[in-house]
């Protein structure tokens, strides 16, 4: 009964499991069912060892009650302690659930003698502060609920505990790990030429783009570009047209968590937000869909750009763009490099701790990685290797 799944127990009590409800209303109130249990298990060890003594006695004189001791004690231990409570242990539903009626019916029957013996076990452990009453079962917490979703194997398939854990990770980012960064975003000067403008809202893959003039730092507003479906076939429109139909710009701290965030974009009716750090100044850009991509992978958004950047090796090694996030990385080819950089060429500058230069090589968390490109101070392309057990002399760890 204790080596019962608590949370297995209520999901079969719920969907109407005769026996697993009984058995959880047994639970509620262990010390009822523990005295029930060990009352029982006392009488019929108490009784056995007398009739045992008395049969000994009468046959074998002193010499048969000792031999009866030593006897009836290897039998109690084995056959009614280790074995049965071992068999118990690995197949608790088995043994639990039919064992519940007659424990159901024997708790009815000795309720006056447990209610006594519970009581006085009650008042002993109530000046040491231990209230019996009131205790109920812990629940779970994220990293209990997170250990369990990983040892659940087979029982819940790899695509929905990654998915699962995503969840459980959001608590974890914040929204300056998933943004696009400030000189990625893609965005309308109102101060440039107007053909370069029309060109450019022509050929933009996005549905909004940011809007300023001079500096990313003054946006004027969000163009939603399905409002211009008709005006940019005409002659008509310009920049004084063009800018009343702006949206107002959503602006959000770079630290604030992707679980808070998410809940943010829902509550605000928002799906793109301006990122700023703590000076005001835009860092980059972040929709509901980058933070949705950290639960459900790469399926909502496509992906060519970081594939292309990824070249398996025939050794199992991979050579990576170094502008890649590593939580991109991390995703696409199942590693688990730290993120303690945004990308992989910061990864690496931070565990050197220097300017990196071609044909350097070091380890990082067990993976080997080796610098193949360098363009300035930054590195552009660099090989990373299958993880290692141990510690490798051909690569130092910084």
């Amino acid at each position: 009964m204790m080596a019962l799944n608590r949370y297995r127990l209520r999901h079969l009590a719920e969907a109407g499991h005769t026996n697993a409800r009984r058995a959880q209303s047994l639970l509620r109130r262990p010390d009822r069912l523990l005295g029930c249990i060990l009352i029982g298990n006392t009488i019929a060890t108490i009784v056995a060892s007398s009739i045992t003594t008395i049969l000994a006695s009468e046959h074998f004189g002193n010499v048969g009650v000792a031999v009866s001791t030593v006897t009836l004690t290897l039998i109690i231990l084995i056959f009614g302690e280790v074995m049965p409570k071992t068999v118990a242990a690995v197949y608790p539903e088995q043994l639990a659930f039919p064992a519940s009626l007659p424990l159901k019916i024997l708790l009815k029957i000795m309720h006056p003698l447990v209610w006594v013996l519970n009581g006085i076990t009650h008042l002993i452990l109530k000046p040491l502060g231990i209230i019996v009453s009131s205790h109920k079962i812990d629940s779970l917490s994220a990293d209990e609920l997170r250990s369990v979703l990983t040892e659940s194997g087979d029982k819940i398939t790899r695509r929905y505990r990654s998915m699962l854990l995503g969840v459980l990770d959001l608590e974890k980012a914040t929204v300056a790990d998933v943004m696009v960064p400030r000189h990625k975003i893609i965005a309308l000067d109102l101060n440039e030429d107007w053909k370069n403008i029309l060109q450019q809202l022509r050929k933009s893959p996005y549905s909004r783009l940011p809007v300023y003039r001079e500096s990313l730092d003054n946006v004027l507003g969000i163009l939603h570009l399905r409002k211009l479906s008709l005006l940019l076939e005409s002659a008509e429109l310009n920049v004084d047209k063009l800018e009343p139909l702006l949206d107002s710009a959503y602006f959000i701290p770079e630290s604030t968590s992707l679980q808070r965030q998410l809940l943010n974009f829902q509550k605000n009716a928002e799906d793109l937000a301006l990122v700023v750090d703590e000076y005001g100044d835009i860092q980059g850009l972040a929709t509901a869909a980058d933070i949705l991509e950290e639960i459900v992978g790469d399926f909502l958004t496509d992906q060519p750009t970081a594939k292309r950047d990824i070249a398996k090796q025939n050794d199992g090694s991979y050579i990576v763009h170094a502008s890649i996030p590593i939580r991109d990385i991390n995703r696409l080819l199942h590693l688990e490099l730290p993120i303690s950089a945004k990308t992989l060429g910061g990864l690496i500058t931070e565990h050197l701790e220097d300017i990196p230069t071609r044909k350097t090589s070091l380890l990082i968390d067990g993976y080997p990685i080796e610098i193949i490109d360098v363009q300035g101070n930054a590195v552009t392309r660099a090989r990373i290797s299958p993880r290692i057990e141990h510690r490798s002399l051909a690569y130092p760890e910084h």
